[in-house]
């Protein structure tokens, strides 16, 4: 089970929050979407919100958001006024369901979007902008192994540097518990809580780090 960063009674303000984000930033302040992707990704308000910071999440309006992504990023504040919109926009629609999939999966939104290009989600729009957002999870789940095939213990091991027989060493935590659980043959999520500390301890990583989405992967 995964255990999300906000309950899911804020979730529809989250989603509602970066819809308007999107729309404003797309729409109003003329930026590209992918342009505003990278600047929401490198500023705080993407960690605020993975964080389930009830002031980003629930306190504040997507206008709002963008404003201070915008702010943050470029130094200067937008120079464009809002103007209302009586039907949801399709850039609206990217930045709500990019929300739910991130409260949804609890993966980092650098991670979301490796998954999906925008003009992906434009073309995706026209197709389940009405349909249920299962459907936009299916799809998104469909494409986690091919873009993340490492599961995190072999990703996070490559970075460190150190070996298999390394990390066994130094953790100990046999060789092959650790080959298993690379491979997929064990899941690292039923390991006990000693064996991924000690897995954690050696890498210098969270212990939830070394978990998998089960409900991604499953």
């Amino acid at each position: 089970m995964t255990i999300r960063a906000y309950q899911e009674i804020y979730l529809n303000n989250a989603q509602a929050a970066l819809g308007d984000a999107f729309d404003y930033a797309v729409n109003s302040c003329n930026i590209s979407g992918n342009d505003f992707i990278k600047l929401f990704l490198v500023s705080s308000i993407s960690s605020r919100m993975e964080k389930g910071e009830p002031a980003v999440i629930a306190g504040k309006s997507g206008i709002d958001l963008a404003q201070e992504i915008i702010l943050e990023t470029k130094g200067k504040p937008p120079q464009y006024t809002h103007h209302e919109r009586l039907n949801r926009s399709k850039e609206y629609w990217i930045g709500w369901a990019i929300a739910y999939y991130q409260w949804y999966s609890d993966i980092k939104y650098r991670d979301v979007f490796k998954l999906i290009s925008y003009e992906e989600l434009e073309n995706m729009y026209y197709t389940l902008h009405e349909a249920d957002i299962t459907k936009f999870v299916d799809i998104m789940n469909a494409k986690f192994p091919e873009t993340f095939p490492d599961t995190h213990l072999k990703r996070i091991r490559h970075l460190y540097g150190c070996t298999q027989a390394e990390l066994a060493e130094r953790s100990g935590v046999s060789l092959r518990s650790i080959q298993m659980y690379e491979q997929r043959n064990k899941n690292i999520n039923k390991a006990s809580a000693d064996t991924v500390y000690r897995l954690a301890k050696v890498l210098g990583c969270p212990i939830e780090d070394l978990l998998e989405r089960e409900n991604i992967c499953q």
